[in-house]
């Protein structure tokens, strides 16, 4: 390390790089190893400055994959503009494509619905709650036979107990 770089470190703190800011606003920069005013060494790091630095603020995607990957030492070197816009084009493609795959699973499906080749699905009607004891029954079985529709949980007596 120069001893001009030595002294800007203690004098105005951290020294750290600029990398790059991504469309969102967020700023990247890379801090190289350095040695503390005690002589400790610390490791380099690479850190995000967000837009939003409030946490409540924070959403899903407010770091592009890319920058995360760098952040996170997935990858060496920072992501370049090019880079950034054919991801972009190639995930808005992806989308517009599985529109089409859906809007084409559907015309499909209806046509075999109306052909009578699919059964249209049935909607289960719930009358009470499974944890009931009593579900689905109006009296209770003394028969040690059940199956999954008729067996309650606690209802079957011994023909030889009385309750």
């Amino acid at each position: 390390m120069s001893r001009f770089t030595s002294l800007l470190r203690r004098t105005f703190g951290v020294v750290k790089e600029h990398v790059g800011t991504d469309h969102l606003g967020n700023k990247y920069y890379y801090v190289p190893e350095q040695k503390t005013w005690t002589g400790r060494v610390t490791r380099p790091r690479r850190l995000v400055e967000a837009a939003n630095p409030a946490a409540f603020e924070y959403s899903e995607g407010s770091v592009p994959s890319e920058w995360d990957a760098w952040i996170r030492g997935r990858r060496k070197h920072p992501p370049t503009v090019e880079e950034l816009l054919k991801n972009e084009r190639y995930r808005e493609n992806i989308k517009i494509k599985a529109e089409e795959v859906e809007e084409r699973d559907k015309a499909l499906q209806s046509k075999e619905y109306e052909e009578g080749l699919v059964a249209r699905p049935v909607q289960a009607q719930i009358k009470g709650h499974a944890s009931a004891t009593l579900f689905g029954q109006s009296e209770v079985s003394e028969e040690p036979v059940s199956t999954a529709n008729t067996f309650q949980p606690g209802s079957w007596v011994s023909p030889g107990t009385k309750r």
